[in-house]
C-alpha cells in the first residue's frame, strides 16, 4: 500500500561508498558558489559604512543591495547556453573572472556610481556560477550520492556568507572610508583562485555524450563510478538518452523554442523547476540576510560591533544546518527535507515578526532582553531550516529534473526567475518594511511559505537514487507520483 511505501522511503538505506574522484570534481565546481556567499553576507556589514561613506539614501541602498541580483538574471539567462556551447567547465572559469572584476571595481569605487557599476558587473557572474556549478556536479555525479554532492553549492554558499560576516568584524574597526572597500574587493582573491583550480577539473560527461566525445566521456565516467561496469552503463543510458538529436555540432539549438513551446512532460518539469526556485526567494530569505543589521538595528542593538558579532551567530547557524542537509539528502530524500524545512521556516517567520513587532510598539523606550533573544532565535531558527530545505534542495532539485539536452537552458530559466525575485525583494524590502514594519514584513513572508508548502506537497516528486535518465519518467505521467499514492489509498 501506498502507506507502507512512504514508510519505506523515510528509512535509511545504507550509504553509497563516495567517489572522490566525483567529490573532488564537485567541491572544485561548488566553490564558485562561495563568490555569492561572500558577498551576500559582506554587503549586510559594509552597508552600514557604505551609507555614511557615501550619504546614501534608503532608494540607493536598496537599488546597490538589489543590482547584484537583478543582474545575475542576465548571467543567467546567458549560462545555459554559454555552456552547451563551450562546455561546462569553461563556463565556470567565465563566471569567476567575470565576478573578479566586478570585485575589484567595487573595491576600487570612488563613487556610488562606480560601486553600482561593479555591483553590476558582479552580478552576471554570480548569474553564470549559480546555474552551471550544480549543473556541473549532477552531470558528474553517480545517482547514489548526487543529493549531497548537488548540494555542495548551497554548502559553499553559506561557507561565503559566514566568511563575510567574519571579515565585516575583523575590518569594522578600520576607517569608514576603507574599511568597506576591503571587505568588497577582497572577493577578488576567491575568484582568483576558483578560476585557477577550475581549470584541472575534466569536462561533464554528459556534455561529451552531447558532442559525441565518447572516448573522452568514458574516461571521465570510469573515473567517478565505483567500476568499468558502472562506467559502461552510466555511458549506455545517456547515449540513449540523447539519441540521435545531438552531434559535434551541437550548440543547444531549438533548446529555447521546446521550453517556451513545452510539451506535457517539460510543462510539468517547468512548473516545478520554477515554482520552487520562486518560493525560494519569495520566502525572503536573502533580503534577511542582507539587511539582518538593519533589522536588529531597529530592535534596539545599536553599536556596529555589536551587530557584526550577531551576523556571525547566524552565519555559524546557517552553515552548520546546510552540512547537515547535504549529508541526509541521499539517505531521506529531497521532499521530506524540503517539506521539514518549509513548515519550520513558516512558524519561525511568524515568531520573527511577533518579536519585531513588539519591539516596534515600544518605539524609544526600554527593549526588554526577553524580545530581543526571541527575535535573534526566531531568525537563527529561520535561517536554519532554510538550510535544511529550500536551500540545498532548490539547486539539486533544478539541476536534476530536466532532461539532458534541455538540462542547461532549462535550470538557466528557473534560476532567472529565482534572480528577479530575488532582486525584487531586495530592492523592495526596505520600503516596504517602512510602510508596514519588519514584523509585516516577516509574517508576509510566513504566509508566503504556507503557500510553498502546499506546493511542495502537491507537485514535487522524490528524486533520490535515481539516474538523470531515470528521473524523466518520473514526469512522463499526466499524473506525478503523489497523485498516484492518493489515488492508490
Amino acid at each position: 500500500m501506498a502507506t507502507n511505501s512512504a514508510i519505506e522511503s523515510l528509512q535509511p538505506k545504507p550509504p553509497s561508498r563516495l567517489n572522490k574522484y566525483a567529490l573532488s570534481c564537485a567541491i572544485l565546481a561548488s566553490t564558485n558558489s562561495i563568490l555569492l556567499g561572500y558577498d551576500i553576507g559582506v554587503m549586510s556589514g559594509a552597508m552600514l559604512y557604505i551609507k555614511e561613506n557615501l550619504k546614501m539614501t534608503r532608494i540607493q541602498q536598496e537599488i546597490l543591495v538589489g543590482s547584484l541580483n537583478v543582474c545575475s538574471l542576465f548571467g543567467a539567462l546567458a549560462s545555459g547556453k554559454t555552456s552547451d556551447l563551450i562546455g561546462r567547465r569553461y563556463t565556470i572559469v567565465l563566471a569567476a573572472a567575470t565576478f573578479l572584476i566586478g570585485a575589484l571595481l567595487m573595491g576600487l569605487a570612488i563613487s556610488y556610481a562606480m560601486l553600482l557599476v561593479g555591483r553590476v558587473v558582479a552580478g552576471i557572474g554570480v548569474g553564470y556560477s549559480l546555474m552551471i556549478a550544480p549543473v556541473y556536479t549532477a552531470e558528474v555525479s553517480p545517482a547514489m550520492t548526487r543529493g549531497f554532492l548537488t548540494s555542495l553549492p548551497e554548502v559553499f554558499i553559506n561557507i561565503g556568507i559566514l566568511l563575510g560576516y567574519v571579515f565585516n568584524y575583523s575590518l569594522s574597526g578600520l576607517p569608514e572610508n576603507i574599511n568597506w572597500r576591503l571587505m568588497l574587493g577582497l572577493a577578488a582573491l576567491p575568484a582568483l583562485g576558483v578560476a585557477i583550480g577550475v581549470m584541472i577539473m575534466p569536462e561533464s560527461p554528459r556534455w561529451l555524450v552531447m558532442k559525441s566525445r565518447m572516448e573522452e566521456a568514458r574516461k571521465v565516467l570510469r573515473k567517478t563510478s565505483e567500476n568499468d561496469q558502472e562506467a559502461e552503463l552510466r555511458l549506455e543510458e545517456m547515449v540513449n538518452a540523447v539519441g540521435n538529436d545531438v552531434s559535434n555540432d551541437w550548440k543547444g539549438e531549438g533548446v529555447w523554442k521546446e521550453l517556451f513551446f513545452p510539451s506535457p512532460l517539460v510543462r510539468r518539469i517547468l512548473v516545478v523547476a520554477i515554482g520552487i526556485n520562486f518560493f525560494m526567494q519569495a520566502s525572503g530569505n536573502d533580503a534577511v540576510v542582507y539587511y539582518t543589521p538593519e533589522v536588529f538595528k531597529s530592535a534596539g542593538i545599536r553599536k556596529k560591533k555589536h551587530l557584526m558579532g550577531i551576523t556571525i551567530i547566524m552565519g555559524i547557524t546557517k552553515t552548520s544546518f546546510v552540512l547537515i542537509s547535504a549529508l541526509f539528502l541521499d539517505r531521506f530524500g529531497r521532499r521530506p527535507l524540503l517539506l521539514l524545512g518549509s513548515i519550520g521556516m513558516v512558524f519561525s517567520l511568524a515568531g520573527l515578526g511577533m518579536g519585531s513587532m513588539y519591539l516596534e510598539k515600544l518605539g524609544n523606550g526600554e527593549r526588554p532582553l526577553w524580545a530581543i533573544a526571541l527575535c535573534v532565535v526566531a531568525l537563527c531558527a529561520d535561517v536554519s531550516f532554510f538550510s535544511i530545505g529550500l536551500g540545498p534542495i532548490t539547486w539539486v532539485y533544478s539541476s536534476e529534473i530536466f532532461p539532458m539536452r534541455l538540462r542547461a537552458q532549462g535550470s538557466s530559466l528557473a534560476v532567472s526567475v529565482n534572480r528577479v525575485v530575488s532582486g525584487a525583494v531586495a530592492m523592495s524590502f526596505l520600503s516596504i518594511a517602512h510602510k508596514i514594519t519588519y514584523g509585516g514584513m516577516f509574517f508576509g513572508f510566513s504566509g508566503i511559505m504556507i503557500l510553498g508548502t502546499i506546493f511542495f506537497y502537491f507537485f514535487v516528486v522524490e528524486t533520490k537514487g535515481k539516474s538523470l535518465e531515470e528521473i524523466e519518467a518520473l514526469f512522463e505521467d499526466k499524473e506525478n507520483c503523489i497523485t498516484r499514492e492518493t489515488s492508490e489509498r
